[in-house]
């Protein structure tokens, strides 16, 4: 079984992801953290964001086992790899490693941002999960305040409406729902009421009971 997540950032996506691939004991993958690695790297080897090529070579030598999440959560990393996530040549040397995680045999949960639409469309279950841009920037806000950095909610904000525009308005794999992704809006909901309603959306899914 393949569980494809979409979203935009902050919406609860990834927890409810990784609680999922536990439930069902399945692989999971957050295929955002391949584009932070790309970002991080550029950074840190002050690689230009525009130079696709550049950017592309340091996708291509990857190594997915070697990422550390947390190391990649620090809000200039996100802005990079929402930056090099709209180059197509970057997507491309990604493409393949996430095809081939999501069909393994007994298959995997993979969140993201076109799971349903580009690297899974064959999937079983397809969620897109959303919430209003004020409740994932005051998600954001505050992960970035309990890691001790300092940033106001207004700034988190523009950054999450900037991310959004850019994510939705590429050209290549943009962040659209996919026809057949059930709709999961978290914005008044906590973790435990996400996990939950995530949980019943596929079973209805995979009873047939969701188009």
């Amino acid at each position: 079984m393949i569980i494809a997540i979409d979203g935009p950032a902050a919406s609860g996506k990834g927890t409810i992801a990784r609680r999922l691939a536990a439930h069902f004991g399945l692989p999971h993958l957050d295929t955002g953290l391949l584009y932070r690695a790309v970002g991080a790297k550029a950074l840190a080897d002050h690689v230009n964001l525009d130079d696709e090529a550049a950017l592309a070579a340091l996708a291509g030598a990857l190594d997915p086992a070697a990422l550390d999440p947390e190391a990649l959560k620090a809000g200039a990393v996100g802005e990079a790899a929402s930056r090099v996530a709209s180059l197509p040549q970057v997507r491309a040397k990604l493409l393949t490693l996430q095809q081939d995680f999501a069909r393994q045999p007994g298959g995997a949960v993979l969140d993201g941002r076109d799971i349903g639409t580009v690297i899974a469309p064959e999937a079983e279950v397809k969620l897109f999960v959303t919430a209003s841009p004020q409740a994932r920037a005051a998600r954001r806000h505050a992960e970035l305040a309990g890691r001790g950095e300092s940033v106001t909610l207004d700034a988190v904000l523009a950054d999450i409406l900037k991310r959004d525009q850019r994510d939705s308005g590429r050209a290549n794999a943009p962040l659209i729902r996919a026809g057949d992704a059930a709709l999961l809006d978290t914005t008044d909901m906590n973790i435990d009421e996400s996990w939950q309603a995530a949980l019943a959306l596929v079973a209805a899914k995979r009873s047939g009971r969701v188009a």
